[in-house]
């Protein structure tokens, strides 16, 4: 193999020349990308124009000064714009000085093709030579080409011709000249290959808007190289966006992978090439949401929208377009070039949303922009997202890169997927499309952020919900307390959700609620009690909308909620009550963390919770202040939307005390066994026969637990059998990131799901599911387990125990259960373990689909 014949480009030799930009100096040195308008040259779109857009002439401007203010590059890491294929590193960031900087992919090439490729060498140098006669600078090449002092760095210096071509491109008004496009003739490429490249240079007009020094020149300049052969079309295109640099500049490298130097100094690395875009866009099916992504304010039967449809967005009518859920203030959405939106769904990348839209194929930037930002209003809309912003209005957010590939005739197809998207600190998404003609890719959009701007709705002094709510429940009435209140004490601000008397704890360990997919919560409805008053009798009403494709239906080894969640929810509705009544604000000057200490419940009917809303009613029945920490108790009542509780009982039901306590209370623990550190039962009888059974349930990403469990038969404290489990502690552990902020503990409720699971591969391993077609496993109903905390697992903890007796199997038609008691221990490194749960009836069961109830 030969050193031109490395250079292959989808199987094919190739070469090509490559081009610089120009961006406004730095006064601090670094590189300073500067903003791109949405004009492009005629002719420059065939080229593969590229541009960085910022906010457009033709769409909403509101918050147009802040736009900056929004998320910066929000959740996707993005540092910059994307272009598919072709990345792009800055390497250096030394003093630069004015200019524009152009080098030739083929100039570092030479020395290593000297012995072998002779000839080879002389088609490159006529071919760099007459681009330069091109670009308006005769003979430089030819000047360098006989007398390079290093033939395997050449680094000629062209950035006077540079200079001058960047000045005209920043002044060019109108298509590039011709001799900006030289044939493949004219630069004599043909001898390269059997097939045709040619060469083009792209130019766009850069104003100076935004740049530190006005009058420093913007322009930018690139070359396309493409090729045709009976393969298709190749391009490789290479731009730079940094000023110039003192040293003289280079491009060496193949076609895989190209640097720009100064010296010996990489500015640029450049890896890949892009070659005829091919649809890129995955556009995934409707899956399970990950555990922390954005879900839905509101869903809708509606996939489809035609003229009318779109008018109604237009007119702010998301009521009389998505349905009653949608039936509040909606931001009038811009006109755009959209004509029928003929898909709309959950999926794409992080499952969130999925758009098809029929548009008449862009002219330039501006039209590409136009479509995306249409797509992103449906989009944004859809998902519900005004519904916790009062007067919301629609805001461009981040940079967005706009590739506009070929300008064709007719009509085309906008596809858009949500690669990004959250409700903090204003709900907003981020998403990337294409346009395709006759599934052609014709133009792309990468990293086109919108946001919502307005003033949320906020609890105000003594506990009185929001002047003007404007979030409606599942029943119609006005929540005091909505989601994005909820999210954002979930991170830091109790303001929102607890008005201005917690404004203190904004940076400070305190009590939150859980953040991520552990907010079980979505709004609090009702409050009846006084703040202040905690002798007994307030009552809460919260709702908690369970989307069907939440993480936990996916994450847990069976098809109705799990345990955790159940527990989750109706714990956190019931603190949320002794919260807001002031429980904490007895002791002003002292930071109070919350623990759940005991507690019952029981699931006493069948549920299927998928795409239902949780409605529950919380009764505070005792406050007991103590020194260092508060006591609470509460009752609980959960039902499902549609199910009136003055006729109809509640499928799950419970109590609990909570204790608020003090950081000097909590580093009191002693665990259940007073201090003392009690061995399991098996560590008291080590000379059992213990056989280890597999874990592996079903249970996956979040909530896979466990991985083996050991087994004594016959053993335990009841003599049905005996488990043991260990699980590792790490810092890194998803859940110490949402159980609490600032006080990271992981959740009592996933150590219930821990031994939920060691009971799961208990029962398949007995044989609990033979004979069953569809097997699943579900939380069992009318069993009553209670449990104690006196402790929590730390992300300093080494590992966690568990142990389970078997106390129990019962069976019926279709069903098999098994109930059991259990503790946990935290056993910190190099250190005794603690006893701190104690669970009595916990228990888990198997049941063929469909079986009838017990």
């Amino acid at each position: 193999m030969t050193a031109l014949d490395e250079l292959a480009f989808e199987g094919r030799p190739f070469d090509a020349l490559a081009a610089v930009v120009t961006t406004p100096r730095s006064t601090s040195g670094s590189i300073t990308p500067g903003p791109v308008t949405d004009s492009v040259a005629d002719g420059d779109a065939a080229a593969g124009v590229a541009t960085t857009a910022t906010t457009p002439a033709d769409l909403p401007t509101a918050d147009r000064g802040s736009a900056q203010s929004g998320p910066a590059q929000p959740g996707t890491g993005r540092s910059g714009p994307r272009r598919p294929g072709v990345p792009a590193t800055f390497m250096s960031e030394a003093p630069r000085t004015p200019g524009a900087v152009a080098a030739r992919i083929v100039a570092q090439l030479r020395g290593e093709i000297v012995a072998a490729h002779l000839a080879a060498m002389d088609v490159q140098t006529r071919w760099q030579e007459q681009m330069l006669t091109a670009l308006g600078e005769p003979g430089v090449a030819a000047a360098h080409r006989a007398d390079a002092p290093t033939p395997s760095l050449p680094a000629h210096d062209i950035r006077g011709v540079l200079d001058a071509a960047a000045a005209d491109a920043a002044a060019a008004d109108g298509p590039a000249p011709d001799a900006a496009t030289p044939d493949v003739a004219d630069l004599g490429a043909a001898a390269l290959d059997h097939s045709t490249p040619t060469a083009r240079l792209a130019r766009t007009q850069t104003p100076t808007r935004g740049v530190e020094e006005p009058g420093s020149p913007a322009g930018l300049l690139r070359v396309v190289i493409e090729r045709v052969d009976t393969a298709g079309v190749g391009r490789l295109v290479l731009t730079w966006t940094g000023p110039a640099v003192t040293e003289p500049l280079a491009v060496r490298g193949g076609i895989a992978r190209a640097e720009l130097v100064a010296g010996e100094q990489p500015v640029l690395v450049v890896e890949g090439s892009v070659v005829d875009p091919a649809p890129a866009l995955a556009l995934a099916p409707a899956g399970y949401r990950p555990e922390g992504g954005l879900e839905p304010l509101a869903t809708t039967p509606v996939t489809r929208l035609g003229d009318a449809e779109l008018a109604g967005l237009a007119a702010g009518r998301a009521g009389d377009v998505f349905g009653p859920r949608y039936a509040q203030p909606a931001p009038a959405l811009p006109g755009g070039p959209l004509t029928a939106v003929t898909e709309l769904r959950t999926g794409g990348p992080i499952a969130v949303g999925v758009l098809r839209a029929a548009t008449p194929a862009p002219r330039d930037a501006a039209d590409v922009l136009a479509a995306g930002w249409h797509a992103a209003s449906v989009l944004a809309v859809w998902l519900g997202l005004h519904l916790v912003v009062p007067d919301a209005a629609l805001t461009p957010g981040a940079t967005t890169t706009v590739d506009l590939v070929e300008i064709v005739e007719g009509e085309a197809e906008l596809i858009a997927e949500v690669v990004d998207a959250d409700l903090l600190p204003r709900p907003w998404l981020a998403l990337d499309a294409e346009l395709r003609v006759a599934d052609r890719v014709v133009a792309r959009l990468c990293g086109l952020t919108l946001r919502l701007r307005g003033t949320p709705a906020g609890t105000r002094e003594g506990g009185e919900p929001p002047a003007q709510p404007v979030r409606r429940g599942v029943r119609g009435g006005l929540a005091a307390v909505d989601e994005l209140a909820l999210a954002t004490a979930s991170v830091g601000d109790l303001t929102p959700a607890l008005g201005p008397e917690f404004a203190r704890y904004t940076e400070r360990r305190a009590t939150r609620p859980p953040a991520g997919g552990l907010r079980l919560v979505g709004r609090v409805m009702e409050v009846h009690g006084t703040r202040g008053d905690l002798s007994g009798g307030a009552v809460g009403v919260t709702e908690y909308d369970s989307a069907a494709d939440a993480w936990y239906y996916g994450a847990a080894p069976s098809p109705t909620v799990p345990n955790v969640i159940l527990m989750e929810t109706s714990l956190q509705s019931a603190l949320l009550l002794g919260y807001h009544l002031g429980a904490t604000l007895v002791d002003a000057a002292s930071d109070y963390c919350l623990r759940n200490l005991d507690g019952s419940a029981t699931l006493h009917r069948d549920v299927d919770l998928r795409g239902r809303t949780i409605h529950q009613r919380s009764t505070l029945l005792t406050t007991t202040v103590l020194t260092g920490a508060v006591l609470q108790g509460f009752t609980y009542e959960l039902w499902l939307d549609g199910e009136d509780p003055a006729t109809v009982a509640p499928f799950y039901s419970g109590q609990s005390l909570f204790g608020f306590f003090t950081a000097t209370a909590l580093a009191n623990q002693t665990g259940l066994d007073n201090g003392a550190s009690v061995p399991n039962w098996l560590d008291q009888h080590p000379h059992q026969e213990v056989r280890m059974i597999d874990a592996a349930v079903g249970a996956s990403g979040p909530l896979e637990l466990l991985t083996r469990v050991e087994v004594v038969d016959g053993g335990g404290r009841h003599g049905g059998g005996y488990l043991r489990a260990v699980r590792p502690v790490d810092p890194a552990d998803w859940f110490f990131t949402r159980h609490f902020h600032l006080d990271p503990v992981m959740p009592g409720s996933l150590g219930i799901e821990a031994v939920i699971q060691a009971l799961q591969a208990w029962l398949l391993d007995n044989g609990g599911a033979d004979g069953m077609t569809e097997p699943e496993f579900v939380v069992p109903a009318g069993v009553e387990f209670t449990w104690r905390y006196r402790g929590q697992i730390l992300a300093g903890d080494g590992e966690m125990t568990l142990e389970v007796h078997i106390r129990d199997v019962e069976r019926a038609p279709g069903r098999v259960r098994v109930v059991a008691d259990a503790s946990l221990w935290r056993v910190p490194n190099g250190m005794a373990g603690l006893r701190i749960y104690e669970l009595d009836g916990i228990a888990a069961e198997v049941r063929e689909k469909g079986a009838p109830s017990w």
